[in-house]
């Protein structure tokens, strides 16, 4: 059997170094009605046949165990057990198993493979999901994280609340994935859309890992979102939510890796920002880390690889959120996947940096049919409500609101190679029906350099080692 199609007991023991399963919750009383809640000729003897060739009572196994050293409560499904479905006992112990994550302060790692909710319990199968989203919200309320493995089948029900709602989503190779199965899909529908890769390309998951390295990077991402018991960083083991805002300290500014003199004019800071030798977000996230585990997508459909890298690390042993503009113009996905790795991490209470790189926020057509607007508001919300926080160093172009954005207010720095300025110098010009040769002029009229920032309060200069 291949992963993907593992059984749950296979695939706990894939990822996982120890397993105790739960007991079962009260409520096998629900199976004393023949053929369950709507009569349904036949579902005794389905659910006799599926324990018998499974070995399970349930759709769903659940537990505590440890990843790589650090604990979790896990949920793995059996998809042999009529297709991995959800009823009202699978409801039963997916409430318990959430239940005692928030008891216990521990994370939870659901391992889908399900086809949606069981026809032969109708409405009160579909009513599941209403239970599952709602222990989910409170195990996020709670400040606990929660990360997803997408295993073949994940659709349906399942797919919208116990995946696609997670905190980052892991996926197995091609494991088919998507809210609608395949023989229930139009009947011209392209079947590469509904996979585990299509699944990343459109945001909607963060990654895609082989079985072999499943292990490790669960639990690269459980140590990297926990303290590495299962503990919630800078929580101090309250069971009441994550920590108050004045217990979390900021993570450090990064030093600046280009030139160490200020330039000498406005137009020279310009053409430091744009140097194509400059050090970019890379350059500096690989410094300032000594790992780090990227999420990826706006879970609206888009993705921005190319203008916003954003994930999680650890500095000096530390874990640390990061949203890192690339020296391109950001899109809308950019800026809503900034947005939701911000939330996350302030829910965790973890520490966020953020670098300040773009020559504005993309402005085509498609990037105004995708809400531009909408997603740089959204962004601007995030950053001056969030309570964990945030530090911002500006390493190239800081291009107007596009990257003003991302800045956190009373915490910017910035590189001795770097301007931050209200528009480019060329927009001012142009605005100002001035002629290209006017145009190193008016870069320094805007005062857009390091220095120029620091005696107007802007930002304070941060400078190489």
């Amino acid at each position: 059997m291949t992963p993907m199609r593992a059984s749950a007991r296979e695939v706990l023991a894939l990822v996982a170094d120890d397993f105790t399963r739960f007991p079962d919750p009260p409520g096998g009383e629900r199976a004393s009605a023949p053929d369950g809640p709507l009569g349904w000729p036949g579902y005794d003897a389905s659910r006799e046949r599926a324990a018998r060739r499974t070995g399970e009572s349930e759709s769903v196994v659940c537990g505590t165990g440890s990843v790589e050293g650090t604990r979790a409560v896990l949920i793995a499904f059996e998809f042999g057990f009529l297709g991995g479905s959800l009823g009202e006992r699978t409801g039963d112990r997916l409430e318990a198993a959430y239940s005692y994550a928030r008891e216990h302060r521990l994370p939870v790692v659901p391992l889908v493979a399900t086809g949606g909710s069981r026809m032969q319990e109708g409405m009160l199968a579909l009513t599941q999901l209403q239970r599952v989203a709602r222990q989910s919200a409170l195990t996020r309320e709670a400040g606990l994280p929660q990360i997803a493995v997408l295993r073949d089948p994940t659709t349906g029900g399942g797919w919208a609340t116990l995946g696609a709602g997670a905190d980052v989503v892991l996926a197995l190779p091609d494991a088919q994935v998507g809210f609608a199965g395949s023989r229930v899909r139009p009947p011209d529908a392209d079947p590469a859309a509904y996979t585990a890769e299509a699944q990343v390309a459109a945001g909607a998951a963060d990654a895609v890992v082989p079985p072999a390295q499943l292990r490790e990077v669960l639990g690269r991402w459980l140590r990297l979102l926990t303290d590495g018991t299962g503990g919630v960083p800078g929580a101090g083991g309250s069971p009441a939510g994550p920590p108050s805002g004045s217990l979390r300290e900021p993570a450090p500014v990064p030093d600046a890796l280009g030139v160490a003199e200020p330039p000498r004019s406005g137009w020279e800071a310009v053409r430091r920002a744009r140097a194509a030798e400059r050090p970019r977000a890379r350059a500096y996230l690989d410094a300032y880390f000594s790992r780090r585990l990227a999420i990826s997508g706006d879970r609206c459909g888009g993705v921005d690889p190319d203008g916003m890298l954003c994930g999680f690390g650890v500095h000096r042993g530390r874990t640390v959120g990061y949203a890192a503009q690339t020296g391109a113009a950001t899109r809308p996905a950019g800026y809503r996947t900034a947005a939701r790795l911000i939330r996350l991490a302030d829910r965790l209470g973890i520490p966020v940096l953020t670098l300040v790189d773009t020559p504005g926020a993309a402005n085509d057509a498609e990037a105004e049919r995708q809400g531009a607007g909408a997603a740089i508001a959204e962004l601007f919300g995030v950053v001056a409500t969030a309570r964990t926080p945030i530090t911002t160093l500006v390493i190239g172009e800081g291009g107007s609101g596009g990257a003003l954005a991302l800045a956190a207010p009373g915490r910017t720095w910035a590189t001795p190679d770097s301007y931050f300025s209200v528009i480019a110098p060329e927009s001012a010009a142009a605005i100002l029906k001035r002629p290209p040769a006017e145009v190193e002029a008016t870069a320094d009229q805007l005062r857009i350099r390091p220095q120029d920032l620091v005696e107007l309060g802007v930002i304070r200069i941060t400078q190489a080692p």
